[in-house]
């Protein structure tokens, strides 16, 4: 499906220059960011998702246990 974007010339050039610099398309910036953004779970699944983790993990986590920032980020959770 195609869609149609308007804004300044300026911030399209900036964002194809970025797209440049990390080897992908303005196009696919786009798709993955719409995706990103209609992916996100509703505070209400993250709470359940939450409290099952808890309980089946009795509360604790594995020695030595760290989150670290991209895993966070991968989980897509707000």
């Amino acid at each position: 499906m195609n869609i149609t974007l308007s804004t300044d010339k300026k911030i399209i050039d900036n964002a194809r220059l970025y797209a440049e610099k990390h080897n992908t398309t303005l196009n696919n910036l786009v798709r993955e960011y719409l995706v990103q953004i209609t992916n996100r779970m509703s505070s209400h699944d993250t709470a359940q998702e939450f409290e099952n983790m808890a309980r089946i993990s009795g509360g604790e986590s594995a020695e030595n246990f760290k989150f670290s920032r991209d895993e966070i980020y991968d989980r897509n959770i707000q």
